[in-house]
């Protein structure tokens, strides 16, 4: 039999077991087992120490290796949203192209499409021509404004070449190249340089 002693202090009443200590006040019961170190808790102080050691390595983790491939994901995105407008602005273009194609097609008797000047033409005609003439060097430039720069990339240079090829086609007609000088004014200088040494054969960069 265990033997027991209990002990009155104030309102407190201690009784003392071989393994356990209860301390029991106003209905409340407070524990203290004396447990072997191994079942106890890990110190506070180490877990804390563990702790800020964790977070440190996590940060140099996060600061070496996961800021610049935020930044590298970032910049990728940026150029991939770029490329993506300017194949935009390209298609657009194009279209324009395309739609200038039709009317140059809806006036046959201009002869637009052939090589060499087209001769006798009446007032009416070379009106009509002018105009056309205008719509085209319009579409040009906006063309040389938003594709052409002086350090371009493989895709930017094959999207411009393409423009380069139509401005030289149409600098092979000798009433294109006459009009030019007319057709320049308040253009673009960049622009009217360009198509200038285009029409002369001159090398441009």
């Amino acid at each position: 039999m265990l033997s027991t002693m209990t002990i009155q202090v104030n309102r407190l009443r201690l009784i003392s077991l071989p393994e356990t200590i209860y301390f029991i006040e106003n209905d409340y019961e407070i524990s203290r087992s004396r447990t072997p170190d191994r079942y106890r808790f890990g110190d506070r102080e180490g877990d804390l120490m563990f702790d800020l050691g964790t977070w440190e390595l996590l940060s140099y983790v996060v600061t070496v290796i996961g800021l610049p491939l935020a930044i590298a994901v970032f910049i990728f995105g940026q150029r991939k949203e770029r490329n993506n407008e300017e194949e935009e602005v390209y298609q657009l273009l194009s279209d324009n192209y395309q739609g200038f194609l039709k009317i140059a097609l809806e006036n046959p008797d201009l002869r637009l499409f052939a090589s060499e000047e087209t001769p006798a033409l009446t007032t009416e005609q070379r009106e009509r021509m002018f105009i056309i003439f205008s719509m085209l060097i319009s579409l040009f430039e906006r063309a040389y404004l938003l594709l052409y720069e002086n350090n371009m990339t493989e895709k930017q240079s094959r999207r411009w070449r393409s423009w380069e090829d139509y401005m030289g086609e149409w600098c092979n007609r000798a009433d294109f190249r006459t009009a030019l000088p007319v057709l320049l004014r308040g253009e673009d200088p960049e622009f009217a340089d360009y198509i200038q040494k285009l029409a002369a054969g001159t090398p441009v960069a």
